[in-house]
């Protein structure tokens, strides 16, 4: 036998020796090396590496730093355009690979009046821990608690006016998300509130943010008892003996509950001023819509299941028209907050409360209405594509679906109203953050 196969030969005695012993040294040394200096192993050497990784991805799943942190001014306006800026700013500090400082919100709705704002904090609205818990990995909210203040706070200020482009706000926070900053501990931003600041993430990114915020307890239990109130009435109405009569379609049973319809009626004042003032500067005729009007579209909606209660989300307190009960369709039976019995949950509660529970209700009606130049009805709109997306459903084009979400200012299908999906893959918020008329049944 060739004694080069052969282990057993006496010249790979020595050899064999030898070989086990470094071999046994080697394994001894790397495990000394991982134990006493970890930091050097191969498994810190990766850590390192998914570290920078995820600062240099916005994509990244690996999450932000919690020892670095924005801090952006008290966020204004109404609901749903707080809901808009509270989105913008995690974002922005998300692009930072930063921690968002909790910010601020406004409870009370003054515009200009800026000293009369009545600041409310963020976890009187929406859950703290929920919100981090949902967002992990994505942006994160921190507390002025957990600064250390060792370092002094560094302002950055907003650009603002015709030649600050969107181009330039994001080279400015590309040049503050460098290491030069990163041995100060908080950025400020200083400047007009988030609200009005560029945007530069899509759709999908605002639609994550607005899905981590979860109402309090509290508020969540005022938005129940407004829906068992219609609920009650939806039953009352189907025990009705005349009510038979006004069933649509072989599907209605006396089992099923009686759906409800939420509009989000806008033919307040203030609305109507500005709406008009719209349709002007930007040449559109369909951002506007008078009472008579969306009466007549909610009746013409294909397959509507009737008799169904239909709850008017509406401000009272800037209600021109107080006949908004009046007109309706067989079948229709109208209640706005007053009719209902509900009235003493929202008065109670300062002005955003107050929208937030309207927004609740709408966003879990059977079906929901609204206008696509409003901020409140276009971000229910994108709640429920979301919903219906995590179904499956990318459209809602000649078919029954859950969910479904309709702009009445729009003309559809037989003079009802549109059919409305958000476009989840627009690359901006633009369309529902000011409004638009080109929408679909199709959220692709």
């Amino acid at each position: 036998m060739d004694v080069s196969y052969n282990c057993k030969h006496p010249r790979f005695k020595n050899w064999n020796s030898l070989t086990r012993k470094c071999l046994l040294l080697l394994v001894v040394a790397l495990f000394l090396r991982v134990l006493l200096v970890p930091s050097l192993s191969v498994f810190g050497g990766i850590n390192r590496i998914l570290i920078a990784s995820r600062s240099l991805s916005l994509g990244s799943d690996y999450g932000v730093r919690g020892d670095k942190f924005l801090e952006v001014p008290q966020i204004v306006w109404g609901l749903n355009n707080q809901k808009i800026a509270f989105a913008r700013a995690c974002l922005t500090a998300r692009l930072l690979n930063r921690t968002l400082l909790v910010p601020s919100l406004s409870a009370s709705l003054f515009y200009k009046e800026v000293e009369r704002l009545q600041p409310i904090s963020f976890d009187k609205v929406f859950q703290f821990e929920r919100f981090n818990s949902l967002c992990n990995g994505f942006v994160q909210l921190g507390r002025y608690s957990d600064l250390r203040n060792q370092t002094g706070v560094y302002e950055l200020p907003k650009g603002s006016g015709r030649k600050w482009t969107p181009d330039r706000d994001l080279d400015q926070l590309r040049q503050f998300s460098k290491d030069s900053f990163d041995q100060y501990e908080v950025i400020r931003i200083v400047g007009k509130n988030p609200f009005l600041w560029h945007d530069h993430w899509p759709v999908k990114d605002y639609a994550k943010v607005f899905e981590c915020l979860v109402l309090v307890h509290d508020i969540a239990a005022e938005a129940d008892k407004v829906l068992s109130k219609i609920r009650e009435v939806g039953r009352k109405m189907r025990s009705r003996p005349e009510s038979s009569g006004n069933n649509v379609g072989s599907d209605s049973s006396s089992l099923e509950p009686v759906p409800y319809i939420a509009v989000h009626m806008r033919i307040e004042i203030d609305w109507m001023i500005h709406c008009k003032k719209l349709e002007q500067r930007s040449n559109i005729s369909q951002i506007c819509s008078n009472k008579q009007e969306i009466m007549e579209r909610v009746g013409n909606i294909v397959g509507l299941r009737k008799p169904a209660v239909v709850y008017l989300a509406v401000a009272d307190s800037l209600l021109e028209d107080s006949s908004i009960l009046n007109g309706w369709g067989q079948g229709l039976l109208p209640f706005e907050k007053k009719k209902l019995g509900v009235e003493n949950i929202y008065s109670k509660h300062p002005y955003l409360i107050q929208s937030a529970i309207d927004y609740e209700v709408c966003s879990r009606a059977d079906v929901f209405v609204g206008n696509s130049f409003s901020t409140f009805s276009s971000l229910i709109a994108l709640e429920r594509t979301q919903k219906m997306n995590r179904m499956g459903v990318t459209s809602s084009c000649g078919k029954e679906v859950r969910w479904p979400s309709y702009a009445y200012n729009i003309r559809g299908e037989l003079n009802g109203p549109q059919k409305w999906m958000t476009n989840m893959s627009d690359p901006s918020l633009q369309a529902s953050s000011y409004g638009t008329n080109m929408i679909s049944c199709s959220s692709l």
